[in-house]
């Protein structure tokens, strides 16, 4: 048997721990945006920008997920994309990636963004609604499915060109996992000068494309973790060096990165990468030793946690006008709007999924 056409080595699992980390990634999605409802960050389609020192909290909340949780979300994307394609082959692949992901990025753009915009259109007096549409474009939270349409699309165009696959299992080395932080690090702290913080791509509407590298390296981490069976042969003692890692760098270098300056650049890109490496590798062993089963409600929630991060915007904009008149700081607010947002946001997906077709999709 050739290289190409070996198959995947199989988990020991049925990783249903992967499947309870979604769940647990798109809260903190929910949880985020809430974060910057109520924060000092005001990068959402509803803000009340906090009037008191809790909202420091909620920036840092903001500051800590956003260095980890969507490159999480592309290394879980990336290890199930090569079981995919192997056993749909290419053009099932491609056909059932754009239905997936390219039907809930439109239906988001045409449908569900007019809805979250009204309030800012109600301010350009005079425009017509057709030119704020096109003038203010933006996928808002889609753009993870809009990047990640980019990479399965680039896996699957590598794989038409015939490159070898190599199925070996091998357990990770722990300089290998040095050497990629620190490559990682060097790679984000050189993009930043092209692409700093706070850059923003019209149309494309990329929040963090300073962020780019590590989406890419994590992507292509999970190519590799499905092939090599990472994710089942991580010894259990990664899971409690990577925690004290990742609060190790936290408390050195994320102090130090909030000064500013080009050192302080450096340790900005060394802080999220060894953070987010270390984090990851610690929840991933976790949640494999620990949380690999799954009851009805597990069920539930991971059945509907894709439809959740297409429709929380939705939700999250409708507590916020809801709870307009509720006067207190903001850490409580954010407290107050989560506990409303979370199961309103999987019980609107859950009506969503009862549509008919659309479990196909979501």
């Amino acid at each position: 048997m050739s290289a190409q056409t070996m198959p995947a080595p199989r988990a020991a699992t049925r990783l249903l721990a992967i499947d309870n980390l979604r769940i647990v990634l798109t809260v903190m999605v929910v949880i985020h945006h809430v974060a910057v409802t109520y924060g000092n960050i005001p990068l959402w389609y509803y803000v009340e920008p906090a009037r008191d020192p809790s909202g420091r909290l909620l920036d840092l909340v903001v500051v800590i997920d956003q260095a980890f949780f969507m490159g999480f979300f592309f290394l879980i994307s990336g290890f199930f994309t090569p079981g995919s394609y192997d056993r749909k082959g290419a053009r099932g692949f491609v056909r059932d990636r754009l239905l997936r992901l390219g039907v809930p990025l439109l239906a988001f753009t045409v449908l569900l963004r007019p809805l979250l915009t009204w309030s800012a259109y109600a301010e350009h007096d005079g425009m017509p609604y057709w030119m704020f549409y096109l003038t203010s474009w933006d996928p808002g939270p889609m753009w993870f499915v809009e990047v990640l349409i980019v990479f399965v699309l680039g896996y699957a165009l590598w794989r038409r060109a015939g490159r070898p696959v190599e199925a070996r299992v091998s357990v990770p080395r722990p300089r290998w996992i040095v050497l990629f932080a620190l490559g990682l690090s060097l790679v984000t702290f050189l993009w930043r000068f092209a692409v700093p913080t706070g850059t923003y791509v019209p149309v494309l509407g990329l929040p963090s494309p300073q962020c780019l590298p590590q989406y890419v390296a994590m992507f292509a981490a999970g190519l590799v973790a499905f092939r090599r069976g990472w994710l089942e042969t991580l010894p259990r003692q990664a899971a409690r060096l990577g925690f004290l890692t990742a609060g190790a760098v936290s408390v050195t270098l994320l102090p130090l990165s909030l000064t500013g300056g080009p050192v302080s650049q450096a340790l900005m890109a060394t802080w999220e990468s060894t953070f987010a490496v270390s984090l990851i590798i610690a929840l991933v062993v976790w949640f494999r030793d620990r949380f690999d089963r799954q009851g009805p409600r597990g069920r539930f929630l991971s059945e509907q946690a894709y439809t959740v991060y297409v429709v929380h915007p939705l939700v999250l904009v409708a507590v916020g006008y809801a709870l307009r008149g509720l006067h207190a700081v903001a850490v409580v607010k954010f407290a107050v709007a989560v506990v409303i947002a979370l199961p309103l946001c999987w019980g609107l997906a859950y009506l969503v999924r009862s549509l008919p077709g659309a479990k196909r999709i979501v």
